[in-house]
């Protein structure tokens, strides 16, 4: 079954220094892969699932694509990339954060116990792509495997992209979307389908 739980779009950014990231990581460096196995994904995407299961927007935001590496990417490739940044791809990652939060932290605490993806979906996004001026590497329809008593379930990670051989949340939800509402991707009973195109 899926299911969407909307959140208007609304409320104040965070402080301009939960949006800034690496602030020198050049662009010849961004072409280390970034390790796909399930214990890496569950390692580094466990404090995201704190941050749903808790609320605390702290503790994803360093799991979330930073906005000096963004800026670059999208230079000379969209207008005002640092307001888009601010106002639609930040702002659309607390809405749904909020969302998730919302949907799956009540009643008993639901336990992750897998992150699982198609390490074959791994596409490298050359520069001059996607509106993009530097290459990085993308991974799409990640799954959050997790138990509420005993029954399993799981949602999406809507795509993961790269920097510096890292990977980081770019769409935690659905994208793109047909309203800025905070959206849940996929969330079903078991494991769900991981794995996805796009860039």
């Amino acid at each position: 079954m899926r299911r969407s739980v909307p959140l208007v779009l609304a409320g104040t950014l965070l402080a301009a220094a939960l949006l800034s990231g690496p602030a020198s990581a050049g662009a010849a460096t961004n072409t280390a892969r970034p390790v796909t196995t399930p214990t890496a994904l569950l390692a580094r995407l466990e404090p995201l699932w704190r941050a749903v299961t808790s609320g605390d927007l702290s503790l994803a935001s360093p799991l979330f694509f930073p906005r000096v590496p963004y800026v670059s990417m999208k230079t000379g490739e969209i207008p005002a990339p640092a307001s888009d940044y601010a106002h639609r791809l930040w702002a659309l990652f607390q809405l749904d954060l909020a969302t998730y939060h919302r949907a799956l932290a009540h009643g008993a605490a639901p336990r992750l116990v897998a992150v699982r993806a198609v390490a074959a979906d791994v596409a490298w996004i050359p520069p001059g792509t996607c509106e993009n001026r530097v290459g990085y590497w993308h991974l799409g329809e990640v799954r959050l495997e997790f138990r509420r008593q005993r029954a399993l379930w799981s949602v999406g990670v809507f795509s993961l992209i790269s920097w510096a051989g890292r990977w980081y949340v770019v769409h935690l939800g659905p994208n793109p979307r047909p309203a800025p509402v905070g959206t849940l991707d996929h969330l079903v009973r078991g494991p769900g389908v991981a794995g996805a195109g796009g860039c």
